[in-house]
């Protein structure tokens, strides 16, 4: 396994990131890659773009093609959907939680199943109650979660990786960098994330200097 991870940026109010959260953990096991989890918020870098709101909500016959999408994808990886009852949900605190576990065992776990609360249960993942019931479910310390990921340092954490996200010119989620900074965009272009990640190319002396 190579000792630098992909970073695996994702936001839980993301469709396109449900179907990377839940297939990521075991395909980068397959492929021998470590992964760093990253969990960010899309509506700063959606407004620093000149959009207030997802681009599948401001772009109608978008947002439609999108849920067909999903549908036929999650049905293509054997993955529960649903379409929510509200989108984008508010993913801020479920971000704030994945944060203070991003390096523990339990981040992969935790994200999948807020993501399968949010993307096939539709249930409420800003509601802490929620977020509880999935801690619990994991047989994780709920309370003392809860009460780190809405500590004020934390909160900073979770601001300062969005911006960060901003700088090294994420414009989407789901979005994977690799340890040579090779930037792979969308659900589609998890499988050439991971096989670069895992024995990247030479790159032609042209792309040397981007």
């Amino acid at each position: 396994m190579n000792s630098k991870p992909l970073e695996f940026w994702f936001e839980f109010a993301s469709s396109y990131s449900y179907l990377s959260v839940m297939r990521i953990e075991a395909l980068a096991a397959q492929a021998g890659v470590k992964l760093a989890w990253r969990p960010f918020l899309l509506g700063p870098v959606f407004l620093s773009l000149g959009w207030n709101d997802s681009p599948f909500n401001i772009y109608p016959p978008k947002g439609r093609y999108m849920w067909r999408d999903l549908a036929r994808l999650s049905a293509r990886y054997g993955l529960p959907f649903q379409v929510p009852s509200r989108f984008p949900r508010n993913g801020l605190l479920a971000a704030r939680v994945a944060l203070t576990g991003a390096s523990q065992p339990w981040i992969g776990a935790f994200t999948r199943a807020t993501m399968q609360a949010n993307f096939a249960e539709d249930r409420d993942i800003a509601d802490p109650a929620v977020i509880r019931d999935i801690l619990e479910a994991l047989k994780l310390p709920a309370e003392a979660i809860l009460t780190e990921a809405e500590s004020p340092e934390n909160k900073l954490a979770l601001r300062s990786q969005t911006e960060q996200a901003a700088e090294r010119g994420l414009f989407g989620a789901p979005s994977f960098i690799t340890p040579d900074g090779e930037l792979f965009w969308g659900n589609d272009r998890l499988e050439d994330a991971l096989a670069w990640a895992s024995a990247p190319p030479t790159r032609p002396d042209s792309a040397a200097g981007r």
